[in-house]
């Protein structure tokens, strides 16, 4: 089923209940969302903030327990797949390009207990966005390669439940995040495969990060949301402008971050030496400054290459039952991936 809003709805499909699970869909041409999954009711009456919604006094209220799975999200003005004020949930086996914002969106949820799987988002701004997304969010087995930027988790004060806390991003392959036929980013954010942004006590942990032109992994801080405790493990890092950089501002430093088990080259460098894992306590994270290339000019869009054929769910003629709770991934079984991985559903391809 193809549900095409032609640049005259908000959003293609809107979930404000529980328990509901959305598959087998091709979503586009929306000027917002393809799939949004919300208990907020200013974000489904599309109350348009900096890289979101500012929900303003409205009180946190969640949908609980969604499903999101084999749904092609292309072409949308804002996030193709977006789970704001939602939580125990999985968004599965999908595929997201052309996201004027990114492809994948998950936040204000504390804790989320979401699972984000076997997804495909290229030709995006970013990739998957995680902001003020806490407790339980695993972004696992994911291709986020050919967007402008490829993967953030970040604090942000146009969200509640701040600060962002205690995400897994594992086994994913982010790779070339510099494509110009893509939309712009709001930021600027270019050639960028992972970033985190004022987020703390993160694992990026056995992810194969290459072919980024300006780094492969950023952490930083904004003016008065610290990244502490982060940890940056097992990685395989390759082809980047450079692989790994911390740079915090002045006002706010980083404490008790860590980088381990990999050969990079750094900013400042020396980290691995410098921050190794385990972190100690309260130990100041080293910093320095990092100066990436200009992005070229995005494309709008409605411009955006289609996305190939993607598999769909067979023998679906019941209705699916949606868990209350998901199951967590047991990382045990998470290796790093290979240049590879579902390269069958992308355009965008990875040496």
């Amino acid at each position: 089923m193809v549900l095409d809003g032609q640049l005259r709805q908000s959003n293609g499909v809107v979930v404000a209940a529980s328990r509901v699970a959305v598959e087998n869909l091709t979503v586009k041409g929306n000027t917002q969302n393809g799939v949004l999954v919300t208990g907020s009711a200013k974000a489904i009456d599309g109350a348009p903030g900096e890289g979101g919604y500012d929900t303003g006094d409205e009180e946190v209220h969640f949908v609980e327990s969604f499903l999101v799975s084999h749904v092609t999200a292309t072409g949308n003005g804002l996030y193709g797949i977006y789970a704001f004020s939602a939580r125990n949930g999985v968004i599965e086996g999908s595929y997201a390009s052309g996201s004027a914002d990114s492809g994948i969106y998950l936040g204000q949820c504390k804790p989320c207990r979401v699972v984000v799987r076997d997804n495909v988002a290229e030709l995006n701004a970013i990739g998957f966005e995680g902001t003020n997304a806490s407790g339980d969010v695993y972004v696992v087995g994911n291709r986020f390669s050919g967007n402008r930027v490829g993967l953030t988790t970040s604090s942000d004060h146009q969200e509640k439940l701040l600060p962002q806390q205690g995400s897994v991003i594992a086994g994913n392959l982010v790779a070339a995040n510099q494509q110009a036929a893509t939309p712009e980013q709001a930021d600027g954010g270019w050639g960028t495969g992972v970033g985190i942004d004022g987020g703390s006590d993160n694992r990026v942990i056995r992810n194969r990060i290459t072919d980024n032109a300006n780094a492969g992994l950023v952490i930083t801080a904004t003016q008065d949301l610290p990244a502490n405790g982060n940890q940056v493990l097992d990685n395989v890092f390759t082809a980047n402008g450079v692989d790994v950089a911390w740079t915090f501002p002045t006002q706010t430093k980083g404490y008790g971050n860590c980088l381990g088990g990999a050969d990079t080259r750094t900013v400042p460098a020396g980290l691995a030496a410098l921050a190794p894992c385990p972190a100690t306590a309260g130990s100041p994270s080293p910093s320095g400054a990092l100066t990436g290339p200009r992005p070229p000019r995005g494309i709008p869009f409605t411009d955006v290459a289609a996305p190939p054929a993607q598999p769909q769910i067979p023998n679906t003629a019941g209705a699916t039952a949606v868990p209350a709770v998901p199951a967590l991934p047991d990382l045990a079984g998470v290796p790093a991936p290979s240049a590879s991985l579902l390269a069958d559903r992308a355009l965008v391809r990875v040496s």
